[in-house]
């Protein structure tokens, strides 16, 4: 697909972007309205592709919970190995969605890392609202009115909620991916207590923040993401300057969003397989 329609797509989820304005734009680079909505349903996302660990599947737990945040009740996700041995514990993961809310996909997401053996919390950002909607451009344009200080604190909660449960060993890693890979890097910040942090196309904190973290982070980035990886150099120095563990991976060819199956033309298999393994392995070293 033209690079400029994926350029295209990626402001509009990004940015204060009319959906008429974007379809504007979409039908000039395409030629026509008519071939702008032939692409549209390629861009945007499709759940059916979002199970490829059902919630049927054995050996996991799921459940919809709630848990007390920054004054307010957070609504989550929890996925649980429901196969360990008597007195076995686990490490927890927060799983943070994009900004589209807690979907059918990052529940996915958590799923995937139950089923690779540790517990899986998904928050759900959006609960000062009553929860994520079923609308994509509504839940978009909810993340502009979330208070940064009181959301920050609600995920923090989150670990202390997912320390409690009786199967957890206390240690915690993240993985989010690009509104939660951004916040991924604030936990890291925000959070000396926190073992491993997985940022997947998230925007980088602030330089002079970098040596509060102490949690080995892994940062994944797709090649042709510009937007996202004008923060990287700075990042990264920032990072050695301090002595951080951390590893940096950029994906050949791979756009913004290339772990996201239900993403269409913006998923890249090979890529997203490649990270999520790294993932796997990072959290195997440090909260197994």
């Amino acid at each position: 697909m033209d690079q400029k329609i994926i350029n295209l797509f990626d402001e509009y989820t990004h940015k204060p972007l009319k959906r008429e304005d974007f379809l504007r734009r979409l039908a000039q680079i395409t030629g026509s309205v008519a071939a702008a909505m032939t692409i549209l349903p390629l861009l945007e996302a499709n759940y059916a592709h979002a199970a490829t660990v059902p919630d049927t599947f054995k050996g996991i737990t799921a459940e919809d919970i709630t848990y007390p945040g920054d004054n307010v009740t957070m609504k989550g996700y929890l996925v649980k190995p429901d196969n360990l041995k008597a007195g076995e514990k686990r490490g927890a993961v927060i799983v943070i969605h994009e900004n589209r809310g807690l979907n059918p996909h990052i529940r996915d997401v958590a799923r995937r890392v139950a089923a690779a053996g540790y517990i899986a919390l998904a928050p759900d950002a959006l609960s000062p609202f009553g929860g994520t909607p079923a609308n994509e451009d509504e839940a978009r344009g909810l993340f502009g009115k979330l208070d940064a200080k009181q959301n920050l604190n609600s995920f923090i909660k989150g670990f202390d909620y997912l320390k409690a449960l009786p199967e957890s060993n206390g240690k915690t890693a993240a993985v989010g991916f690009c509104w939660g890979g951004a916040l991924t890097n604030q936990l890291a910040v925000n959070d000396p207590t926190l073992d491993a942090g997985a940022a997947f196309y998230g925007m980088q904190p602030a330089a002079a923040d970098v040596p509060k973290i102490k949690a080995r982070l892994q940062l994944h980035y797709g090649e042709k993401d510009e937007r996202v990886n004008a923060g990287i150099a700075a990042y990264e120095e920032a990072l050695k300057a301090a002595n951080i563990n951390y590893e940096v991976f950029i994906y050949g060819g791979a756009q913004h969003a290339f772990h996201n199956d239900t993403a269409g033309p913006r998923y890249d298999k090979a890529s997203a397989e490649k990270a999520w393994a790294r993932t796997l392995q990072l959290f195997k070293e440090t909260i197994f």
